[in-house]
C-alpha cells in the first residue's frame, strides 16, 4: 500500500468530508452484535470515532503513524500502526470491518484473507468511499476541469477504482443490497480549496512542477462562486457491503 498522506496528515484530518449518519445507522442494522469493530486504514480515525459510539471495542489500524497522531483519543479505541494485509492475532474477531476511501490502495487478495480470518461468521464488511465532488453551474465545470485535465496525469493508477465507483474491485462476498445514500457538504471557498489541496494528485503535481495547481484555479473559483458565502457540494458515495461466503471461510 502506498503512503500518500503522512506528509499532510493534519490537513487531511481538517478538510476531508465526513460520511452521513444514515450510512452508519444502516451498517449497525446489519450486524447482530456490537462487541468489536475493525476500521482498516483508519487515517485520522474519522470512522473509528463514530464506530466507538456503538461498539464496545474498536481496533483502528493504519500504516501511517503521522495519520494516527491526528486521531481522537477515545478509551474504547485501540490504534495500531499496521498494514491492511498484515497478519495479526487470529483470535481478534470483529462484528464489523470497515474500509473508508482506502481499499483501492490494497493488495486485494491478501487483505481479503485477513477479512476471512478476522470477520465473525455473521459479521459484515463495509467498503466505503467517494469520488470527485460536484456542484451547480460554472463552478462545477472548473472543478471537473481541474480533476480531468489539470491533475489527471498525476493520479496514481489505483484512482481508476474510484472512478468506477468501486464496481471493478474484486469482492468475494455475499453482497448486501443497500439503499441510496447522499453525501453533501456546505463549504466556503477556503474549505473547498483546502479540500482539493489534500488530493494526492495535487501533491504529485506540486512535487514535479514546484507549483501548487490550486493556484491555477483559485481566481476562477472566486469569480464563479456567487454571492453566498457557502456552496453545496455533493460527493458520489461508494458503498459495497458483504458477508462471508461459507465456501471461503478458512477451516
Amino acid at each position: 500500500m502506498k503512503d500518500n498522506f503522512s506528509n499532510h496528515a493534519a490537513d487531511y484530518a481538517k478538510y476531508r468530508p465526513v460520511y452521513p449518519e444514515a450510512l452508519y445507522n444502516h451498517l449497525y442494522s446489519l450486524v447482530k452484535n456490537t462487541e468489536a469493530a475493525w476500521d482498516v486504514a483508519t487515517g485520522n480515525g474519522q470512522v473509528a470515532a463514530v464506530l466507538s459510539q456503538n461498539f464496545k471495542r474498536v481496533l483502528a489500524t493504519d500504516l501511517s503513524a503521522q495519520q494516527l497522531e491526528q486521531a481522537p483519543q477515545i478509551p474504547n479505541i485501540v490504534y495500531r500502526v499496521q498494514t491492511a494485509e498484515e497478519d495479526f492475532d487470529a483470535y481478534e474477531q470483529f462484528d464489523l470491518i470497515t474500509v473508508a476511501q482506502a481499499i483501492h490502495w490494497f493488495d486485494f487478495e491478501k487483505f481479503y484473507e485477513q477479512v476471512y480470518l478476522h470477520l465473525k461468521p455473521e459479521g459484515v464488511l463495509a467498503v466505503i468511499g467517494y469520488s470527485v465532488l460536484g456542484t451547480d453551474g460554472k463552478l462545477n465545470d472548473i472543478i471537473q476541469h481541474f480533476y480531468t485535465e489539470i491533475t489527471n496525469e498525476y493520479w496514481d493508477p489505483e484512482r481508476k477504482y474510484l472512478d468506477a465507483h468501486y464496481q471493478s474491485i474484486p469482492f468475494p462476498f455475499e453482497e448486501v443490497e443497500l439503499p441510496k445514500f447522499q453525501m453533501q457538504v456546505s463549504w466556503t471557498q477556503d474549505q473547498l480549496l483546502n479540500y482539493l489541496n489534500t488530493w494526492s494528485a495535487v501533491k504529485h503535481y506540486e512535487k514535479k512542477h514546484h507549483l501548487n495547481p490550486i493556484d491555477l484555479i483559485a481566481e476562477a473559483v472566486k469569480k464563479n462562486w456567487g454571492s453566498d458565502a457557502f456552496r453545496v457540494f455533493e460527493f458520489p458515495l461508494l458503498v459495497r457491503v458483504g458477508k462471508t461466503l461459507k465456501s471461503k471461510i478458512p477451516t
